[in-house]
């Protein structure tokens, strides 16, 4: 963004050095030209700074929510040596995979 606003910054010397004349119809448009392209890189400028400020609150909630729902304090409850999907799906006989045969 500060590349362009250096850009907009050189194009507004370059017309007053080259001493444009704002009376004429094309010297009207030029500087025109330059002053809407400066006021739609502040526009730019502060909404990124907006979506920037989004982002940052998007992010905390986010942390909330994941520090909410993956808390390790809950998970006093599982045994580590225990698998549930063992029970569930293996025969203990033949470590097979039970169906509805």
């Amino acid at each position: 963004m500060e590349n362009l606003m250096a850009r907009i910054a050189y194009l507004e010397g370059l017309a007053e050095g080259a001493e444009i004349d704002t009376a004429s119809k094309e010297g009207k448009i030029l500087v025109e030209l330059i002053d809407v392209l400066g006021e739609l890189v502040d526009e730019i400028a502060a909404q990124q700074e907006e979506v920037d400020e989004y982002l940052d609150l998007l992010d905390d909630d986010l942390s909330e929510l994941e520090d909410y729902v993956y808390d390790d304090d809950d998970d006093d409850y599982l045994d580590d040596d225990y698998d549930i999907y063992d029970d569930i799906f293996f025969d203990d006989d033949n470590d097979e995979v039970e169906g509805d045969d």
